[in-house]
């Protein structure tokens, strides 16, 4: 393995890696193979039920980790103790830099069952030991995209607002604050997000703090007091009328918004914006939250609502918590290689690939080729990108582009992509 002068400013914790790698990468160092020049792909067998579209999202995170993967001398004092590496491959661990190559599809990219997301080129031995890091990041935050995506899509330009920080790992919340904004979400109230990605952040109060006080009121005026009437107040603790007719009292008829967080939000949706006119805050916006989805959301499209709060299911990803992608070994000294378990089969070799569009712009086709991409027609549009060359981090997109990137491409895709219900991909990957 290359050795490289290591001028980075983090270190990733090389735990990250599962166990099973590490005996592969002894047994490897042992028998002369770790040396071999390698490729290892990631790639979706099939979309989870009911999805038409994946949503590429985590390569820019997953680039940070890679260029810090380190074994520090705690670390590698465990394996050896523990009886998980021997002398020689804790030797090999600490000196571990990855000098490989990294190239896949941008974020904010659409994939489909057998796209060719990620190809991770480099010796076995540095290659194998990123399988764990590679997919728990790419499996996690693909997943919350995608979700985050047909919410956004059944939101119909309505601001939806990332908030599901309480139902998720501490550091996973981060992770998905991110991918949602990506998706297409306008803020999130998880502050280390916002202060990580530059995504702006937003939050209200919660029953506690109603409850916390005498009465609605005194919470009400609280709140106004040291926030303003550019804040939201939250109008559900008790009966609801009776909170947006405090609120209003209160804030006065410019107050900036109310939210509603339980209850049948199609009929208090409509009752509060009768309501709200009624006492001439007619530009008072209505939020609703509490446990939505994008089938939630979808319902809500005839509703007088302004906004959506999306917690659990986005964090979650809306039923399918993962993305389905794997991590297989295609080609090793230039040489494809195939697994050929029963519905486990890979197909062997480098790939890449492009998508046809008509001239109107519309996405008919994705095709797989084989590194040599073959000369492109009017329309293709190739799909793979460096991310990492000899080791080396190449410049990428910052988040805003790659969100836009996203919504370009769902702009590409047949209208019947869209669509909530179930149905075959929106594009088809073929083989060249």
């Amino acid at each position: 393995m290359r050795a490289r002068p290591r001028t980075l400013k983090g270190v990733t914790s090389a735990l990250l890696t599962d166990q099973y790698e590490l005996t592969m990468l002894s047994a490897a160092l042992a028998d002369g193979t770790a040396d071999r020049h390698c490729v290892f792909e990631v790639f979706a067998r099939r979309l989870p039920t009911g999805r038409r579209y994946g949503v590429v999202a985590g390569t820019g995170r997953l680039v940070e980790l890679v260029r810090d993967f380190r074994f520090d001398g705690g670390q590698l004092a465990f394996l050896r103790d523990n009886g998980v590496v021997d002398e020689p491959t804790a030797r090999w661990l600490a000196g571990y830099e990855f000098c490989g190559d990294l190239a896949g599809y941008p974020e904010g990219e659409l994939f489909f069952p057998g796209s060719p997301i990620l190809t991770v080129t480099g010796t076995f031995a540095e290659a194998v030991i990123l399988e764990t890091l590679v997919l728990s990041v790419l499996n996690h935050d693909c997943a919350v995209a995608a979700a985050a995506a047909r919410m956004v899509t059944a939101a119909r330009g309505r601001p939806v607002i990332e908030m599901g920080s309480r139902r998720t790992h501490e550091q996973a919340a981060i992770a998905a604050a991110r991918a949602a904004y990506l998706a297409g979400f306008a803020a999130t109230s998880n502050l280390a997000a916002g202060r990580r990605y530059g995504i702006p952040t937003t939050g209200t109060a919660a029953h506690a703090f109603t409850l916390l006080h005498d009465d609605e009121s005194a919470a009400f005026t609280s709140q106004v007091a040291a926030l303003g009437k550019q804040t939201t107040l939250l109008v559900d603790t008790y009966d609801i009328s009776e909170g947006i007719r405090r609120a209003i009292a209160v804030a006065g008829s410019d107050l900036r918004a109310v939210r509603i967080d339980s209850g049948d939000l199609s009929v208090l949706a409509q009752q509060s914006r009768d309501l709200l006119d009624e006492l001439g805050a007619t530009e008072t916006k209505i939020i609703v939250s509490g446990d939505l989805d994008e089938y939630a959301i979808a319902a809500l499209a005839a509703e007088p609502v302004d906004a959506y709060g999306a917690g659990t299911a986005v964090v979650t990803g809306s039923g399918a918590p993962t993305a389905g992608l794997v991590y297989k070994l295609v080609e090793v000294e230039g040489r494809p290689v195939v697994k050929r378990s029963e519905n486990k089969a890979t197909v062997g070799g480098r790939k890449t690939a492009v998508r046809r569009h008509k001239p109107t712009g519309t996405a008919v086709e994705e095709v797989v080729v084989p590194t040599r991409v073959p000369e492109p027609r009017l329309h293709d549009r190739a799909l793979q990108v460096p991310f990492v060359r000899g080791g080396q981090a190449q410049p990428r997109p910052v988040l805003d582009e790659s969100r836009e990137h996203l919504r370009q491409a769902l702009i590409s895709i047949p209208w019947e992509g869209l669509k909530l219900s179930q149905g075959e991909p929106a594009i088809p990957v073929v083989a060249s």
